[in-house]
């Protein structure tokens, strides 16, 4: 490119390295806080059905809390990327892009962009859940040049290992976006789940960090593996991992 940001594949010479941590993201992010100017965040904050203690209104001013965390972990320069899908409840739905630009406003940090990514084809009608999900970027500091948009609305998610994961689809535009638009060569995912974000990620390139509670999944996140077209699959070990 132009301004010498490397494209992917061009990261390093090294492999793209990856490091899952069983714990708790929310005191990750805690203690990695400030994380260091070329580490970006990149996640899918829990819904209420996860936290269910929490109550609505608990897990409301929890995810907020959560967003503004987020947001102010990352340098100034560097941005926050949200993956969030709305839910229904009692009829009405709970907008989470309006909760993280809440707790994006919270740590001084403005929107870059808001794109929608489609769960089904445009004018599918569907029951219970919407037809999209926000893909939102914020950042204290960091600003986008106007003349090198890209599209607002991603027609698909891509593949998903489970219910809960980030479309494979969207995690390659946030990847993209990374290595064209910032200096950030690391992806930070503080709820990775089954590591949907920080397969993809590697296969363009970068490192990746990320944090989940449960073992299982965290062990599923280490061997997840995506291909440079982005189809997902599961290895038998981790790579690097020695035989069994």
């Amino acid at each position: 490119m132009a301004d010498g940001r490397p494209q992917a594949g061009e990261v390093g010479a090294r492999a793209p390295r990856r490091d899952v941590r069983c714990g708790d993201g929310v005191a990750f992010l805690r203690e990695a806080a400030p994380l260091p100017p070329d580490h970006a965040l990149v996640t899918s904050l829990p819904d209420a059905s996860e936290l269910p203690a929490l109550g609505a209104a608990g897990w409301e001013a929890w995810f907020v809390d959560v967003a503004a965390l987020a947001c102010a972990a990352v340098d100034p320069g560097a941005p926050a990327v949200f993956y969030q899908t709305d839910v229904k409840r009692d009829g009405a739905w709970v907008d989470k892009a309006h909760l993280v630009a809440l707790g994006a406003a919270r740590a001084g940090a403005r929107l870059l962009f808001h794109k929608i990514v489609c769960r089904v084809p445009p004018g599918t009608a569907t029951f219970g859940r919407p037809a999209y999900a926000h893909l939102l970027c914020c950042a204290r500091a960091l600003r986008l040049d106007p003349a090198r948009a890209t599209p607002d609305v991603l027609p698909a998610l891509g593949q998903m290992p489970w219910p809960r994961a980030m479309g494979a689809a969207a995690c390659e535009a946030v990847a993209r976006f990374l290595l064209a638009d910032t200096a950030c060569r690391t992806v930070v995912d503080p709820f990775c789940g089954l590591g949907t974000m920080l397969a993809v990620a590697n296969a363009h390139g970068l490192d990746a960090i990320g944090v989940e509670l449960s073992r299982r999944r965290a062990d599923r996140a280490r061997r997840l593996h995506a291909d440079p077209g982005g189809r997902l699959r599961l290895l038998p070990r981790a790579p690097g991992d020695g035989p069994p």
